[in-house]
């Protein structure tokens, strides 16, 4: 099959579109679908490929009304890249990064790994919420004594947590 827009060269991207029912092809040589905008999978680039993952595509030539105080960098250039500029670029673009960082990852905060020093201690929060569990079981468990015991030391803790 020759290449219906040149009809030099043999057809080698071969292109079916519908539009309110009516299904049209085209089958164009690799010159005539690059001059096109067909040279790429589905008439989109990697790097539109990218931008598509990130809600934004690079093509459309909006203007760029945001940028990063610390990179400088945009939107668009994340989506671009795939890459973040720096930290400070999660909080300037917390809304749009938020849905891809949700799909990708499954959550959008980061819990990081503690510290080898710090992983024998539990944080004060985290050891008045376990506090908190046991006197739950405790009262489910009519242990009042206990129970009592550990009301007073939550209430201890809790006082040194609004001191700090």
């Amino acid at each position: 099959m020759m290449c219906e827009n040149c009809g030099k060269n043999p057809a080698t991207t071969h292109l079916k579109t519908v539009l309110n029912g009516v299904v049209e092809e085209k089958h164009l040589c690799s010159y005539c679908a690059a001059n096109n905008g067909y040279g790429n999978v589905g008439g989109l680039s990697l790097t539109n490929m990218l931008a598509s993952m990130f809600g934004e595509s690079v093509s459309r030539g909006k203007p760029i009304s945001k940028r990063c105080k610390c990179c400088g960098a945009s939107f668009s250039d994340i989506a671009q890249s795939g890459r973040v500029g720096c930290s400070e670029c999660y909080t300037t673009f917390r809304n749009e990064l938020l849905p891809s960082l949700n799909r990708l990852h499954g959550k959008a905060i980061h819990i990081g790994n503690t510290p080898v020093e710090e992983k024998n201690e539990d944080s004060l929060e985290e050891r008045i919420k376990k506090l908190k569990k046991q006197l739950a079981d405790a009262i489910k468990a009519e242990e009042f004594e206990k129970a009592a015991e550990l009301r007073d030391e939550i209430r201890g803790l809790e006082g040194e947590e609004n001191n700090a």
